[in-house]
């Protein structure tokens, strides 16, 4: 709830936020059938290429989408990024209508991690009970190769999968802003005397429908390619 000095404002469309926690438990699904293997693969390989949907659907809604979720919102300049960073040990509370300009280039960073793990995953093996549905595309040994950056690419999701959250507990307790709230209501608490961000947002019908369409054609390419 918002102290009477803020007010909820819209920050997040239903669809980001959707994508946002579909992908949350998507990693940690990833990782414990990746740790685990066996048939768990199985669903390891169909939630990846879930995962390779939600990318692709987080791209086109970064183009077409609410003001919140296009990258020509939220992508500044690298100079911006290192100015944020530098005003992190500042307790005041961070107001941003969306991602801050450090945040921005996180999002980029994490989407293209996800984008080469999942095209990388579609031509790998185990060697054993499952291979990629790619898989006979390539070489053995070039799917060998594929399958280490696609291990090395996960570990590095993990990374940034822990500093993110960290990033998280440090803004709730530590700049009492809560990011949290924001993704799951997606309301965040604005202060009550500055004007509320003009922010335009796209039905959220739209957003489902592309998340939908985009996992149908990635379904339907790699059933072509297979």
């Amino acid at each position: 709830m918002a102290n009477k000095n803020t007010t909820p404002v819209k920050i997040w469309d239903l669809p980001i936020r959707i994508f946002h926690w579909l992908l949350v438990a998507a990693i940690g699904f990833l990782w414990w059938s990746g740790e685990n293997g066996g048939f768990a693969m199985d669903w390891h390989m169909i939630v990846g290429v879930g995962v390779l949907a939600l990318v692709l659907f987080r791209l086109v809604w970064g183009v077409v989408g609410s003001d919140t979720a296009r990258f020509s919102q939220f992508l500044k300049s690298p100079k911006s990024a290192i100015h944020h960073l530098l005003e992190l040990p500042q307790r005041k509370t961070a107001y941003h209508a969306g991602h801050n300009a450090l945040g921005g280039w996180v999002v980029v960073v994490i989407l293209s991690l996800l984008l080469v793990q999942s095209i990388t995953g579609l031509f790998a093996t185990d060697d054993i009970l499952v291979d990629g549905p790619l898989r006979s595309w390539v070489s053995s040994s070039n799917a060998e190769t594929l399958t280490s950056i696609h291990h090395l690419i996960f570990n590095l999701l993990l990374l940034v999968a822990v500093v993110h959250v960290l990033a998280v507990l440090f803004y709730r307790f530590y700049k009492q802003t809560n990011l949290i709230k924001a993704m799951v209501l997606g309301s965040a608490d604005w202060p009550a005397d500055q004007s509320k961000p003009a922010l335009v947002f796209k039905s959220t019908a739209l957003g489902l429908g592309l998340m939908l369409a985009c996992y149908v054609l990635v379904r339907i390419v790699l059933a072509l390619l297979a």
